[in-house]
């Protein structure tokens, strides 16, 4: 099927959420969710977040069809969502697993769940022992998903400072850390 064919029976798809919510969601999914998933799952490399991704999107569509409906190509535009949900689920996939990374390098500690928690718990005390204004840019950033420009924002002070505060709580939490294993101290 044609792009642009497609845009306007996913524009009909919206229109019709718009007046009957959701019996006209499972007609937009029909149309759409095979497409989207392979999309998502070419991005996330990951079947199970991938029809995450496509499930945050057209959770969007429905709480806000117009935005399909009012797009100049609104296929084009639904799998820009898609493709914004999937990077953000890498992004919070890469951040836990630099979590586990770090911990792991940190401690020196491998794949037990219990090792693995009494790592974060350490990581997580040594974080709390920092200053509020050093410790929030590495939530913000880490767990957060934050950019520097939004930390700063977020913090009213400039991008660069959160930035350099971040990258000051990061050394300090090495140093804090470093008494447990510091052969292991390589981030």
């Amino acid at each position: 099927m044609p792009p642009t064919e497609l845009s306007d029976r996913v524009r009909l798809q919206a229109r019709r959420i718009i007046e009957s919510r959701s019996a006209a969601l499972s007609g937009l999914y029909d149309l759409t969710a095979v497409r989207l998933f392979r999309y998502a799952s070419s991005i996330t490399r990951h079947a199970q977040d991938a029809e995450d991704a496509v499930q945050s999107a057209l959770v969007q569509v429905a709480d806000r069809p117009w935005m399909i409906v009012d797009s100049d190509q609104p296929w084009p535009y639904l799998l820009r969502m898609v493709r914004n949900e999937s990077l953000m689920i890498v992004r919070k996939r890469r951040r836990w697993a630099l979590l586990t990374s770090i911990s792991d390098r940190l401690i020196g500690r491998g794949d037990d769940s219990l090792d693995r928690h009494e790592t974060e718990d350490q990581v997580w005390r040594a974080l709390s022992e920092l200053p509020p204004e050093q410790s929030e840019p590495v939530v913000l950033k880490i767990w957060e998903d934050l950019t520097f420009a939004q930390i700063g924002e977020m913090l009213e002070i400039p991008a660069a400072t959160a930035a350099s505060r971040y990258r000051y709580a990061i050394t300090k939490l090495q140093q804090k850390l470093q008494h447990v294993a510091p052969e292991h101290l390589s981030c």
